[in-house]
């Protein structure tokens, strides 16, 4: 009898699997989090709750927060295929920072007899966190969740999303967790426990040694534990990369914040941003958001059904299977922008990659900061807000995180994924598709840049003859501006060699600006 219903239960689609089962999910409010709710709302309408582990936030309760994310536009297409399905939707009040989540007895109850299937996707993003909140949240809060889903009577799977980054000492990263034999990451957080925030914030760099930012670090360190104490919880790892719009869905594009890659996508759309820290001939390894969403799903139903030994790691990257350097990527984003500009556009896009410290903050101080204390005097003149300085300070500081990902290069092994794939049917693998090898990323560029103008920019399609026109005006006013620049640069240095050798780079862009399309 128990052979039988392991025979059906193994035969299961993936859709069959979700059926009448119910899931918790943290980290749903964000990025990841709503993507992965809309797709299992839409693809799998047999699902019985959803419970979403929420705090109050800024002022709101949870049930003020909820009522918020259900009116999110993401949701309007499966809301008009299936009128009642937010009502699939639970708050549960909890926090991962603090002990047993904060969990009222009700609710944790509730998890207890309901729950079925765990994403873990909560974490703290920002790269320069302090050390102590990044372990709370990145570290202890997994811990607390694994204790929780021990005593869950029907739990089959838990899903913890980590990073493609994490063990970044090595340049081929493969689908294991690797341990540091001279850290045992339990004893560390012991003693760490017991230490002030000041001491901890004195010895961070000393902790984190070679690792770029504490974000890295605590990830790597809970993947560690996780492996350690999951004891008899069915625990797999997703590593996504970079994060960015999606390919299809829950639409071509879809993107709702400036984080990342897609905020510096976005003022070099605009015309803000022109000269990066980037080694263009290194992988960029995006990686769109549908793909490592589908993975977490597909790979929740494997544990369930499979059962398989140890804690399998699933990287979902592009770079091992249909690799993208930064060249490619600026090339085919600046093209997209060509094709559908913004119609509040600065200056026409262009962007200058650099590999030295040097040389980049020179070009940053005389295309970024020098313009931008020119249009706050002008502004100022004016009896106008100033604002512009600012803005480079900000967008510098958004970016400085990220020139340690631009100026290496890591191969990361993807073939988990491919094994997945072939035990899923040709539905499933349709449906719930993170085939990377089938991007298109020529397309996919256009419908991300289309998706940064409607959704983040909220430019409405119809304003685009008015943006093109637009464009036109700023390509015109551009290859005046850098002819002039050109032709004043060679006449001050024509007769100084040392100094054509320190402008060389400089007329070599300006060249190459002016006669690029």
């Amino acid at each position: 009898m128990n052979r039988q219903i392991n025979m059906d239960k193994f035969q299961l689609s993936i859709v069959e699997f979700y059926e009448s089962r119910s899931i918790l999910i943290t980290g749903a409010t964000g990025f990841m989090g709503k993507v992965l709710v809309e797709k299992i709302l839409r693809s799998c309408p047999g699902v019985e709750r959803l419970y979403l582990l929420m705090r109050p936030s800024k002022g709101q309760s949870v049930d003020c927060r909820l009522q918020g994310f259900i009116q999110n536009q993401i949701f309007n297409k499966v809301k008009e295929q299936q009128p009642n399905v937010m009502e699939k939707i639970t708050a549960v009040k909890g926090d991962v920072t603090l002990p047993e989540l904060r969990l009222s007895s009700s609710d944790l109850q509730l998890l207890i007899e309901n729950v079925s299937i765990v994403f873990h996707s909560a974490a703290t993003i920002r790269f320069n966190e302090e050390l102590k909140t990044a372990l709370e949240m990145n570290v202890k809060g997994p811990m607390r969740l694994l204790e929780i889903c021990r005593q869950m009577k029907r739990l089959e799977a838990l899903v913890h999303v980590s990073t493609a980054f994490s063990n970044l000492d090595r340049e081929e990263i493969k689908e294991e967790v690797y341990y540091n034999p001279e850290v045992n990451p339990v004893k560390l957080i012991e003693y760490l426990d017991g230490l002030d925030d000041d001491v901890i914030k004195n010895m961070t760099q000393n902790l984190i040694g070679e690792c770029p930012n504490t974000y890295i670090y605590t990830k790597g360190l809970a993947e560690q534990i996780l492996e350690s104490k999951c004891g008899n919880v069915p625990l797999a790892i997703i590593r996504p990369s970079i994060v960015t719009a999606a390919v299809s869905e829950p639409c071509p594009g879809w993107v709702d914040n400036m984080n990342g890659t897609t905020g510096t996508i976005a003022v070099v759309g605009k015309g803000i941003y022109r000269v990066m820290k980037i080694n263009a001939k290194f992988l960029s390894d995006i990686i769109p958001v549908d793909y490592p969403i589908n993975l977490m799903i597909a790979v929740a139903w494997y544990l369930a059904t499979h059962r398989p030994t140890g804690v399998p790691v699933y990287t979902c990257t592009t770079g091992h299977r249909n690799p993208l350097t930064w060249g490619k990527l600026k090339h085919w984003t600046l093209e997209s922008w060509k094709k559908f500009p913004s119609k509040e556009t600065l200056w026409y896009p262009s962007v200058w990659y650099m590999n030295n410290d040097f040389l980049c903050k020179i070009n940053q101080t005389l295309f970024h900061h020098l313009p931008a204390y020119l249009m706050d005097l002008l502004m100022l003149s004016t009896g106008k807000r100033i604002k512009w300085v600012l803005l480079y300070e900000k967008i510098n500081k958004a970016f400085a995180p990220l020139e340690f990902f631009t100026t290496h290069h890591w191969r990361f092994i993807s073939n988990n994924p491919i094994h997945l794939m072939e035990e899923m049917t040709t539905e499933d693998q349709e449906m719930f598709y993170f085939d990377v090898r089938k991007i298109n990323w020529q397309n996919y560029f256009e419908n991300y840049i289309l998706g940064i103008r409607q959704i983040v920019f909220k430019e409405d399609l119809s304003t685009l003859p008015l943006a093109k026109r637009n464009f036109k005006r700023l390509y015109i006013v551009r290859q005046v501006f850098l002819f002039f620049v050109l032709m004043f640069l060679i006449f001050v240095f024509k007769n100084f060699f040392l100094s054509f050798i320190i402008i060389g780079p400089h007329i070599y862009f300006l060249f190459t600006e002016l006669f690029s399309s």
